[in-house]
């Protein structure tokens, strides 16, 4: 028996296979494109997708192949300057082509020892109160304990699983593509320059090579999604929209999105669950949806690994949905509000300059780029703090930084008092004694996604946090002090592995 099925082989599938594999969890991953595609529909990542790579040793690679750009105008295309005061040691937003992204997450998650199944999919499952069995469409069948629907806004996963998807259907089309253009960058700029002052959904950039992205509004909205546009419908709204086709020739691949937003009612069914697109879709603006996704998987994937390998206290792997489904609806709702903002409707026109008014004030602009940037995220993990519940930016150490001390995705008490212990909990907790003047607690105690499970310097308080996130304590049978100091909660864990 696989533990793990990943159904969908593209970022978010990619980064939970490598978060399970981190804990030694057996993960297949299956992938319905045979080849892996050229399709560039995400161009970059904010700061806690940014974050995330940098907690897992993983950014010096993606650094060394994308660009660093300021993040001004996130927010409905809106023009301001980068706010100032952005807790993150990453204020920028790093522009890489999606298929890089894939590439480089698809070659840790296989460095790993993930394994990846190309030219199928998921076809039909069932479930029962140890395990789905999982039918392909190449004819075969499989059993794995859990499975995770990672396979875009169209999942099969989800339907079969049943779980419902409300929302919006799309109201508006949009035309994307890569393309050769004849016209002289002096003729594209003038023209983009004049329509973008008011139509923020068109634009025609340089990839290299001759080649362009050119993004423009449709005519309508499609009637069957799955169809792909015309190189003569680009021609067509090209010259309703800016006057000119400017010479549209060679397409490499054409395709449409729409403003469909839809919310999965519920993240888990049993032993099937959703990340990504699977369980939330939106308007790409902002840029948030893979960034979305990857950051689902790394919520999920130390939790699914705790669940598999029989330490998980009760609730932990529920707390996912509980955690992340808020998120995302957050993110719905924010591209909602810039989708109206980018209306050419007069009313919406007048909101969008009263918005822009209010973003001159420093407090309103970085708050609209942190929820972009999601860095201003806080779970609900119980009293204490502020601090608790927020991930923790990269700290500056006596002795390194901070993200160098979470490559192996466990869990870490960061203690500059030298008091504190995590006996009992060694094997998923590490123990750092050091100090940062950009700390003012005592200590902190990190999940391995870096949110603060606890702050403070109180021994017995964190001997009580402690079972909560990383389960029952492990004795020293030896130590009759250890064994009554060790909690935890006990639970029964359904065959273990």
């Amino acid at each position: 028996m696989i533990d793990v099925i990943v159904a969908g082989g593209g970022p978010t599938g990619m980064m939970l296979a490598a978060e399970l594999r981190l804990h030694g969890v057996g993960v297949l991953i299956l992938e319905k494109d045979a080849e892996p595609t050229t399709v560039v529909r995400a161009l970059g990542m904010h700061a806690r997708s940014i974050e995330v790579l940098d907690q897992r040793g993983l950014l010096e690679r993606f650094l060394a192949l994308g660009k660093k750009h300021p993040l001004g105008g996130f927010f409905a295309g809106i023009s301001k300057p980068q706010p100032e005061g952005l807790d993150t040691a990453h204020g920028y937003v790093l522009a890489i082509p999606q298929p890089v992204t894939v590439r480089l997450l698809t070659e840790h998650a296989e460095g790993l020892g993930a394994e990846i199944r190309r030219g199928t999919e998921v076809a039909g499952l069932s479930q029962d109160d140890h395990g789905v069995t999982v039918d392909l469409t190449d004819g075969t069948q499989l059993r794995s304990r859990y499975l995770v629907g990672c396979d875009g806004g169209r999942s099969t996963v989800r339907k079969l699983a049943g779980i419902g998807f409300p929302g919006e259907a799309s109201t508006v089309d949009t035309l994307l593509g890569e393309m050769e253009l004849t016209a002289s960058m002096e003729e594209l700029t003038a023209v983009m320059t004049e329509v973008r002052k008011t139509q923020l959904r068109f634009g025609a950039g340089p990839l290299g090579n001759g080649v362009f992205r050119v993004i423009v509004p449709a005519a309508g909205v499609a009637d069957d999604r799955t169809v792909a546009p015309t190189l003569e419908e680009f021609r067509e709204q090209l010259r309703a929209t800016a006057g000119t086709d400017f010479g549209v020739h060679s397409p490499r691949w054409l395709s449409r999105f729409g403003n469909a937003t839809r919310l999965a009612e519920r993240y888990q069914s049993d032993r099937v669950l959703l990340a990504g697109d699977s369980a939330h879709v939106h308007p790409p603006t902002g840029g948030q949806g893979l960034n979305l996704g990857l950051q689902d998987a790394f919520n999920l994937g130390w939790k699914l690994a705790a669940e598999v390998d029989g330490w998980a206290p009760a609730g932990l792997l529920e707390s996912y949905g509980t955690e992340r489904r808020p998120v995302a609806e957050a993110v719905l709702n924010n591209t909602r509000a810039q989708m109206e903002l980018m209306s050419l409707e007069p009313g919406a026109q007048a909101v969008r300059r009263l918005v822009a008014e209010l973003m001159d004030f420093p407090e309103v602009n970085r708050f609209l780029i942190e929820k972009i940037i999601a860095i201003g995220i806080r779970y609900d993990l119980g009293d204490g703090p502020e601090l608790v519940g927020r991930r923790l930016r990269d700290l500056t150490l006596r002795n390194g930084r901070l993200y160098e001390l979470m490559h192996a995705g466990r869990g870490l008490l960061l203690d500059r008092t030298g008091r504190l212990s995590v006996r009992g909990w060694a094997d998923r907790v590490d123990h750092v004694v050091d100090g940062s003047e950009e700390l003012d607690v005592p200590a902190v105690l990190l999940r391995p996604d870096g949110h603060v499970a606890w702050a403070g310097d109180n021994q017995q308080e964190l001997l009580e946090r402690l079972p909560r996130w990383f389960g029952r304590g492990v004795p020293d049978e030896d130590d009759p002090v250890d064994a009554a100091q060790v909690g935890g909660i006990e639970r029964e864990v359904a065959e273990p592995r």
